[in-house]
């Protein structure tokens, strides 16, 4: 019997599912190179971070995260970006709470060993961001709309792909006048 080298992943026998597959690499990727980039398609960080936005994601510890934060952690079969609202400092055990922008209510509290990393940049529209600690006051307004309302966010959303897809529209129409 071969011995798996060590710092490699192994799985268990055909039980993983496809999402889980996704997590562990991702997760592994992240422990070797320090810095991950991971596409966005979920609303629940509403208005910081959008669908399709790219997350550049650093290895951190558990006591290096502050309040205001985006600790990146695995969820199940999942990968979550949320904002840290609580980090409990206990000599032996840590946690984080966390709550998504958009959603009403906070997460589970996250263990130290589901934690991956903080959200260091947001890449949207060839542009990085930083990610505040604090949300300004129109990104609180959609917040709290988002929180009370499903059927809001998705409007949201959609509204952000259309402006988007102007916004396209437009920088096509300009490289093409260019070139005649």
């Amino acid at each position: 019997m071969r011995r798996q080298p060590q710092g490699f992943m192994t799985f268990s026998s055909g039980t993983a599912s496809p999402d889980s597959i996704k997590c562990d690499l991702a997760a592994e990727s992240l422990l070797c190179s320090g810095t991950l980039r991971v596409e966005v398609t979920g609303w629940s960080m509403l208005p910081t971070i959008w669908p399709g936005d790219t997350l550049v994601v650093s290895r951190t510890g558990a006591g290096e995260l502050v309040q205001g934060e985006i600790a990146f952690f695995r969820r199940g079969d999942r990968m979550v970006a949320h904002r840290i609202v609580a980090n409990s400092k206990d000599a032996y055990w840590r946690e984080l709470l966390t709550q998504g922008d958009a959603l009403a209510d906070a997460d589970t509290p996250v263990s130290a060993g589901d934690l991956l990393g903080r959200v260091a940049f947001i890449l949207r529209n060839g542009r990085q961001a930083r990610p505040s600690r604090r949300l300004r006051i129109h990104e609180r307004a959609v917040t709290a709309l988002t929180r009370k309302s499903a059927l809001a966010a998705r409007g949201i959303v959609r509204l952000h792909r259309f402006y988007k897809s102007l916004q396209e529209s437009a920088r096509n129409i300009r490289a093409n006048s260019c070139r005649h």
